[in-house]
């Protein structure tokens, strides 16, 4: 599926779904710590039903995954936010619209059977955000995820290099759009895409319109401190998630401010580069606060193994960001819906493999650290051998 979105998506449309910060060490730190992750089978135990249900905020899910907030789908496939959801729906899994949405909150919570969520960021004008979760609440969004981690945006070189979202314009890349001309034909159709819920009744256009260009530069409201989430408790009625914590001290303020919720999130690796690889910080967060709170993880799950290796390390659910993208991308909601299927398949194999029939049963004693390349490193090394040094 990544494959078939990079060959359908023009290049600035690939770089801001694939790419990350500065370097990109983040993200791809995200995926190494994934990958020297092991998991330990047990054998002969009775593997004849294998079931991976779960629960979020009291409302069951088929699997414990959820669809992650993402801004500007529409760029992937006309009406993205709408083909998500509808996918979403299809699987019985939650979906959370971004506020970077093109599609409203009101049509997207218009999905028969959606468990909807609602992601905020929060400008400097804040009755944008007051009218923003009014709306999501009226509309049915059940949990509010409140972006933590993106006072700024972190620098994104390839965005940067494609003048994407301050100075972007169509005309500037009208090469590489031609050379795509499925996306070119289904843009035409659909139109550019737009912000579609940064609205406000009675509001100034100028507030508006300063409020499109902070989120379009990702510059939020920098004085968003932990002393506003009594603000936002009395604009929403329903669970509160915080999401962007690295911290483990962070997870458990968030506890004793009483958030129904954390995710434990570097933003895809496209903050701060320097930053740890999430579930690196995953199992002491855990350990702490998941008693009292329900524990969510991103940041490059692509496979079922990888889902279960964040449930063995103490998450409650993963939240999916590219890997849905690619499906997006590649064929619209049939795309999203085989992504979503491939990772059901490879969750239930790797549990049988696993020798477990519930994923309540996983715990950190089905987990080791990869050791192989540290042995090498250390191995001595026998220079009259041309054969070993190949090898």
């Amino acid at each position: 599926m990544r494959k078939r979105a990079m060959s359908s998506l023009p290049r600035f449309a690939f770089d801001y779904l694939e790419g990350g910060a500065d370097d990109e060490q983040c993200l791809s730190r995200n995926a190494t710590a994934l990958q020297r992750l092991l998991l330990i089978p047990q054998r002969l135990t009775n593997v004849e039903s294998t079931h991976c249900r779960t629960s979020f905020f009291s409302r069951p899910a088929a699997l414990p995954v959820a669809i992650a907030p993402t801004g500007f789908n529409a760029l992937f496939w006309p009406e993205g936010d709408l083909v998500l959801a509808r996918a979403a729906a299809a699987l019985q899994i939650p979906f959370t619209l971004s506020t970077a949405a093109n599609s409203t909150i009101e049509d997207v919570c218009r999905v028969p059977d959606l468990d909807c969520w609602f992601q905020l960021y929060v400008f400097q004008d804040r009755a944008i955000a007051e009218s923003l979760m009014r709306r999501a609440s009226l509309a049915g969004c059940r949990a509010l995820l409140l972006t933590v981690d993106m006072p700024v945006s972190g620098h994104r070189v390839r965005d940067i290099r494609n003048k994407f979202q301050r100075h972007f314009s169509f005309r500037r890349v009208a090469f590489d759009v031609m050379r795509r001309p499925g996306w070119t034909y289904r843009m035409l159709r659909s139109g550019k895409p737009k912000l579609a819920n940064i609205t406000l009744d009675g509001a100034a256009s100028s507030s508006l319109k300063q409020a499109r260009d902070l989120l379009a530069r990702g510059t939020m409201d920098r004085s968003l401190t932990w002393k506003n989430i009594e603000w936002i408790r009395k604009h929403w009625p329903g669970p509160i998630v915080l999401k962007g914590l690295l911290n483990h001290a962070d997870a458990e303020r968030a506890r004793s401010l009483g958030v129904a919720g954390i995710v434990v999130s570097n933003h895809g690796g496209r903050q701060l580069d320097c930053a740890p690889a999430a579930i690196e910080m995953l199992y002491e967060t855990a350990q702490r606060v998941r008693k009292d709170v329900t524990v969510l993880v991103d940041g490059g799950f692509t496979r079922g193994s990888d889902i279960v290796k964040a449930l063995a390390l103490g998450a409650h659910g993963v939240l999916l960001g590219r890997a849905v993208l690619y499906g997006l991308a590649a064929d619209g909601e049939s795309g999203v819906r085989s992504v979503l299927e491939l990772l059901r398949e490879d969750l239930e194999r790797t549990l049988t493999l696993l020798g477990i029939t519930r994923i309540e049963d996983l715990t950190p004693q089905h987990l080791a650290i990869e050791r192989y390349v540290d042995c090498v490193a250390s191995a001595p090394r026998h220079a009259g051998s041309q054969t070993a040094r190949k090898n």
